[in-house]
């Protein structure tokens, strides 16, 4: 399977996990000090490293520097029987991979083993994200290939050049705000300022003046005159995001600015004018809000010349692919990282969870993975608990005989493999041919899923010893 080097002066300890690891059928080499444990950088490439911290000579965490630079592509597991806030702050900032007290859970060291060989292998069905991803032009740009997301497209199409005033509805986190961007950037005004206002988020007084400027004097704080942004809206585009939570007063005014094209300041006499396109966005229903009288009707037909309806993500899931490519690239962007992978677990996960908040929500969870990822890699262990859920059982306690109708296809693949492994009795050439892949793949195929690799590759008529090959590693 994988080679793991233990780097700790403990030797009952070392034994004990270089016997835990060989049952199951890892290459263990050992080092009793950091010193030692580089000496192997020229005779083995690990793909973890049991680093202990406290040891004589140079600490681990002394030593971890250059044992990241000497083991380039190693996952770092770091243990220690002191348990201080400073050296697991420090361990993961120096680019640990887990931290793990003593006495050692083997059960929580499995955990981590596993965890570090899925960060460095990676799957053939990783996402991976591309370089128009993290470009510039795609950080704000919507994306989904879904065909209520291709009728959006088209209908921002249609209205881009038109003067009408256009509603947006849609559940909170739909992204209604990137909808009216796209309007904008697509019309004949994308010269002109996108001004975005949350009628929700200032009480009455504010978001009068807000929307239509003040005079000085106006009001107590009102120390000079103050231009509103329907104002600075001109030549430009105005979104009134919430549309839906302004007061009947506030309604009225909004109307008339809709009607008339015009307005007077809080606390002015003269009006003026502004030829700002409208743009609303709400996440309310407003036939239910006209029918009660909380929100006027000829108002609501006013902002309803064209309706654009975002529909949640739950409603639309096949988007979730290209979601992920551009949230990772803001998120990279925006945190000066450079995740490129996504584990194939994560992305069923994120495909399988209903998202109540929608893109937001999404995007939320990406960009905290971004944040706690010490790899290339976001992995399952990163998400919260509320989608984990969703994932099944750990694909090692699955059974050939269990009923196949609630597996994923990466269950089921690995599952078909091992029943090929046994049918050829290991032979690699005749697994590669009845399975139509590449010896590399099933390689990675094998180690990914943690299955029986007892054939020598130079020998595939004959099982290696298993006795020996213990033997020809502790002679090493």
């Amino acid at each position: 399977m994988s080679t793991i080097l233990i780097i700790d002066d403990d030797k009952a300890s070392c034994r004990m996990l270089q016997m835990h690891f060989r049952t199951q059928g890892h290459d263990v080499s050992i080092a009793h000090s950091v010193d030692e444990g580089l000496d192997y950088s020229s005779t083995i490439t690990p793909e973890v490293i049991i680093l202990d911290i406290r040891m004589p000579g140079r600490s681990g965490l002394e030593g971890l520097p250059d044992i990241k630079s000497a083991f380039k592509n190693s996952r770092i597991i770091m243990i220690t029987a002191f348990h201080d806030m400073n050296s697991t702050i420090e361990a993961m900032k120096e680019g640990a991979d887990d931290y793990i007290h003593k006495p050692i859970d083997l059960t929580e060291l499995d955990n981590a083993v596993s965890k570090a060989l899925v960060s460095h292998y990676g799957s053939d069905d990783d996402i991976q994200i591309t370089s128009q991803s993290l470009s510039d032009s795609a950080l704000n740009t919507m994306v989904g290939s879904s065909p209520a997301m291709r009728e959006i497209f088209k209908t921002i199409g249609r209205v881009a050049q038109s003067p009408a005033s256009v509603l947006i509805t849609g559940e909170s986190g739909t992204g209604k705000e990137l909808v009216a961007r796209a309007i904008h950037l697509s019309s004949e005004r994308a010269s002109g300022p996108f001004i975005a206002i949350n009628c929700a988020a200032l009480v009455e007084t504010l978001l009068e003046s807000d929307m239509f400027g003040h005079e000085k004097g106006a009001f107590t704080g009102a120390v000079s005159k103050q231009m509103g942004k329907f104002t600075l809206a001109n030549d430009g585009t105005i979104f009134l995001d919430e549309v839906g939570e302004l007061s009947l007063s506030m309604q009225a005014k909004l109307l008339r600015v809709l009607q008339e094209k015009e307005f007077i300041p809080v606390g002015g006499k003269a009006t003026q004018m502004t030829n700002a396109r409208v743009i609303a966005a709400t996440n309310i229903d407003f036939t239910k809000q006209v029918k009660n009288g909380n929100f006027r009707e000829d108002l609501f037909y006013r902002l309803q010349v064209v309706n654009i309806h975002v529909p949640p993500l739950r409603e639309r899931k096949e988007d979730i692919f290209d979601l992920v490519q551009s949230l990772l690239g803001r998120a990279n962007k925006e945190m000066n990282r450079n995740v490129t992978r996504v584990s194939v677990d994560v992305m069923q996960a994120l495909c399988d969870y209903n998202w109540p908040g929608n893109i937001r929500e999404l995007e939320n969870i990406l960009t905290k993975s971004v944040a706690m990822s010490p790899r290339d890699i976001i992995t399952a262990d990163l998400l919260p608990d509320k989608i984990l859920h969703n994932i099944p059982p750990h694909r090692k306690e699955l059974k050939e005989s269990d009923d196949l109708s609630y597996l994923s296809l990466q269950d089921i693949e690995k599952i078909h493999i091992n029943r090929v492994l046994k049918a050829t009795n290991g032979h690699k050439g005749k697994t590669c041919d009845i399975l139509g892949i590449s010896r590399p793949r099933l390689r990675r195929l094998i180690k990914q899923y943690g299955l029986s690799d007892s054939f020598d590759e130079t020998n595939e008529q004959a099982p290696i010893n298993s006795s020996n090959k213990e033997n020809q590693n502790e002679s090493k």
